[in-house]
């Protein structure tokens, strides 16, 4: 086979949808880094290192890179497709605000019970 040449044996992304799996692993308050992520593809392919980025136009997604010798950055592995890349970006995008709602849910009081003074064990208050 020659070096170059690719072996295709997936189904069609229409056949078989991706199955994308996200856990925040970090999340900055400010600056350009919102987050860190890792995403497992499908239960079979794991990505560590992508980035939740904030600019002027909105959130999107980096993927894990390294600098060449030119000085650029040039992603190790990334999305193929526009819609993929939408579909990626959207999922991490999705768990971010879940992960924060439920860091800012985890201060709140859930009720009175929480608001309950216990007495010292033996002393009545």
């Amino acid at each position: 086979m020659a070096k170059n040449q690719a072996v295709s044996g997936q189904k069609s992304a229409e056949t078989s949808p991706m199955k994308i799996d996200v856990k925040i692993g970090s999340i900055m308050p400010s600056g350009a880094i919102r987050a860190t992520a890792s995403v497992n593809l499908n239960d079979c392919f794991a990505i560590r290192g992508v980035r939740l980025l904030e600019s002027e136009k909105g959130m999107y997604i980096g993927m894990p890179s390294y600098k060449a010798g030119n000085g650029e950055y040039k992603d190790i592995c990334f999305p193929v497709t526009a819609e993929f890349r939408k579909q990626l970006q959207e999922s991490v995008i999705e768990a971010y605000e879940q992960s924060l709602t439920q860091t800012q849910n985890a201060g709140i009081p859930n009720g009175p019970k929480d608001n309950m003074q216990m007495a010292p064990a033996g002393q009545a208050m």
